[in-house]
Order: structure tokens, then sequence, then C-alpha cells
């Protein structure tokens, strides 16, 4: 039993650092399990409860809240996550017996030496057991708080889905964001060819299925730790969503070009160009962030890509020796990240206020990198989100103030095909990608 006690002691601690330090469940549960040495199956485990529970948080407080005789913002933090991962197992996890959900969350509890609120634990646990067939309905008077409760977004975040969407259609995406996801890669042709990409993960018993629209991409199932399968490790594919394959395309790229990637960390779309351009030109990846150059250098070996030059770098600041010499200038600027909650779940944890004053830093590094597009360049602006406060509405006002720009059709394969407009946002619902938005403006003198 230590073993899965573990598991979810990584699980809570997850929460915990979520909650307090503002820590990306992804990368925390990745640290978390490879320093505890767990195996494949309680990390399987611990990764299903840490995700779970920030996919389903509001809802599972609904649910402890019905059966709890005190309300649940009162609770300590640490008991509350504890209700939340057992409620979890017992409403989520067929395999997991309820008793033994109820008994291993009262042990954690008694571990976090919180032994007065054992008592309390075993209740409310034990309630929601005995009632998981008959649990309170949840209200629908106000469909806004209704699909807020029902799929844990926040309120906001649900009302302005609406009103971009419309009830129906908001339900599907809010639904499509606590789904599990599988990794796409795309095929690395300057490492080999697809079919020995192919043999290299049979070899792996990772099982690998075609994109059904995107070329050279590939789902993959099965593969454990990815950093171990040899075919990572030797650079033969890159792990990229298909909607950020997309933005590579839509930068029209090709051999021979010079290329800025202004916020680039931690690589994926510098190498995506690098290898549309057969590693053969000029592609200069700036970060804000000194500690995340090394990323980039570190993915470009591995890839076997050489033509990436990587530099620390604000993308608000001019670089003189730049202007106006880049064929093209890709802004993959700072967001709210509100187009991949299925794959961080807890984005949706973020106030609108926290999130209010992107537009502004967005807006100034668009208008910094026009100045690096030459005479009849490219300049690309992408995001992961959805709220057009952060997407039409800063290219548009871009626009407005620069007339030399104007916006370009867009190319890419079918079922998308053109889109006359130079501008796309992606919805999972839609297309099965991250959510994401497209413009693409050339420079016309």
């Amino acid at each position: 039993m230590m073993k899965e006690r573990s598991a979810r002691q990584i699980a809570l601690d997850t929460l915990s650092a979520s909650r307090k330090d503002k820590a990306w469940a992804d990368g925390y549960l990745k640290a978390a399990i490879r320093q505890s040495g767990l195996d494949h199956r309680d990390a399987a485990l611990a990764t299903r409860l840490g995700y779970g529970i920030l996919q389903n948080q509001q809802l599972l407080d609904f649910y402890i809240g019905a059966y709890c005789s005190q309300k649940t913002e009162r609770l300590e933090p640490i008991v509350l996550d504890v209700l939340r991962l057992g409620a979890y197992q017992i409403l989520f996890m067929d395999r997991v017996p309820d008793s033994a959900a109820v008994n291993e969350a009262v042990e954690l509890i008694r571990h976090y030496d919180r032994e007065r609120a054992a008592g309390l634990v075993n209740a409310v646990l034990r309630r929601i057991s005995s009632q998981k067939a008959h649990l309170p309905e949840i209200p629908q008077q106000d469909m806004v708080t209704y699909l807020s409760v029902k799929y844990s977004h926040p309120v906001w975040l649900v009302r302005r889905c609406i009103a971009l969407l419309g009830e129906q259609e908001t339900e599907a995406f809010l639904a499509c964001n606590n789904q599990s996801v599988p990794t796409t890669v795309q095929y690395n042709p300057l490492k080999g060819s697809e079919a020995e990409l192919l043999r290299n993960l049979a070899q792996s018993k990772v099982e690998a299925q075609s994109h059904p629209w995107l070329p050279g991409c590939y789902t993959l199932h099965k593969t454990g730790d990815l950093t171990k399968i040899p075919a990572f490790r030797e650079g033969r594919f890159l792990v990229q969503d298909a909607a950020a394959k997309l933005t590579a395309l839509a930068a029209g790229v090709l051999k021979g070009m010079k290329v800025m990637d202004l916020c680039a960390a931690p690589g994926g779309k510098s190498f995506a160009m690098a290898m549309e351009m057969h590693d053969q030109g000029d592609i200069f990846a700036f970060d804000l962030h000194r500690s995340k150059i090394r990323l980039i250098q570190e993915g470009a070996e591995r890839l076997g890509i050489h033509c990436i030059h990587a530099a620390a770098g604000n993308g608000k600041e001019f670089i003189p020796q730049y202007e106006a010499s880049a064929d093209v200038v890709l802004c993959d600027v700072p967001c709210s990240g509100l187009g991949i909650i299925r794959k961080k779940p807890d984005i949706r944890l973020k106030t609108e206020k926290e999130l209010s004053g992107l537009p502004r830093v967005q807006s100034a590094i668009l208008t910094n990198a026009a100045r690096y597009v030459k005479p009849g360049g490219v300049l690309l602006y992408s995001t992961c989100t959805i709220l057009p406060s952060e997407n039409e509405c800063v290219t548009d006002a871009f626009l407005s103030t620069h007339p030399d720009f104007r916006r370009e059709e867009l190319r890419f394969p079918l079922p998308l095909g053109a889109v006359p407009s130079g501008q796309i946002t992606l919805w999972p619902q839609r297309h099965d990608t991250d959510g994401f938005y497209i413009c693409r403006m050339r420079r016309c003198f």
C-alpha cells in the first residue's frame, strides 16, 4: 500500500503546488514522479489523480459540500484536498474500491497531522460512496453556473465562451477540456525516414496512428515515459500538437530564409520551421528567460538541427541590427493559455484579473516584431488561447496603425484548406487540436 499512498501523496502535493506556488501541474507531476522512483502503474495513478482532480475540482466541491457539515471554503486546504482525492476515486475510478479510497484518505489526513479531521473525512466520503447513485443534481436555473460547476471552469470563462459560441458548443468545448489527449508528434525528416520512425516506435511497443489530416504527424499511445523511448532520444520526432505544426506551415518558410522567433522557448515552433527549411537558412530564436535558452539548444541538438541560433532577448525591446532584415518573424506571444486547458488543467484556476494585462504585452511584442520584417516579408502572430481580446483584437489594433501590413490568405491541408481572411481560431471541439489562433500578415512596402 505504501507505493499507492506515495502516488496519492504526489497528487496532493501537486494540488498544493498549483494553489500556493502557482506551479504548473504537468511539470510538477513529471518531476515528482521521476524523483519518487514510482513504477509505471503508480506513476500513472499519480498522474490520473493529479490531473483528474484539477479537471473536476468545482464538481467535486459541489458534492463534498452536499455532505459536509462545514462549507468547503472554510475547510483547511489540505483537508479539502484529501476530500477531493477520496471523492474523485469514488466517483471517477472504477478500479479503486470505495472502501480503499475512504481508508486511504483517512490515513493520509493523519499522515499530514490532521487527526481531528479524520472523522470528518471518513464521514463525508462514506456518505458520497453510499449516495453515488443518487447524487444531488446541479441546479440548472442559471446555465452559466450550471456549466461552470458541471465542467469545473470559472464562471467568467463560461460566460465569455457562451457569448462566442452559444450554450451548446460551449458545453462541447468545456467537456473536451476534461478529456485525455493522446500525444501528437511530428516526424523529423532530418533523422531518417518515416518508415524508420514507425519501426523504432513499434520496437518500443508504442502504438502510432497517422494523424487524420496532417501529413507527417502521428498520435502515440502507450508511451510511458516518452523521454525514455529510443526514437525520442535519437531525435526522430518532435512532440507537437497539430495546431502548433500549422503555425509553422502558416509561416511559409523556405530553404535559405532568415527567420526570427521572438518568444521561442522551449523551441517547438522554431524546430518545426527548421524542419520545413531542411535545416538550411537561419532561425534566430529569442526568449526573455535566459534559463530557457538551454532548452532550445538541447532540443535542437537532439533533433539534429544546426540553423537555430538561440539567445536571450525581450520581445518588446528593439534590436537595431535586425531591423527590416527577416523574411519571416514569428510572435507566438505569452497568453492566457485557455486553448490548452485539456493539457494544463490548472490554467482554469487563473482569474480574469490575472489575465487582463496580457493584450498590452502582446501588442507591444507584435509592434516591435514588425520592425524586423523586411518589405515583402511575413509577420506571423499566434497564441494558444481562444479569447478575441488576445487574438483578433490585438491584430486588428496593430493593422489599424500599420498600413504597410495586411492579412494574407492562410493555406492548410484539408479539411481546413484555404482561409482567405488570413486568420483562424482553432478549437478542440471543432478541429481536435489545441485551442489556437494564427494570423498571417505581409509587409507590403
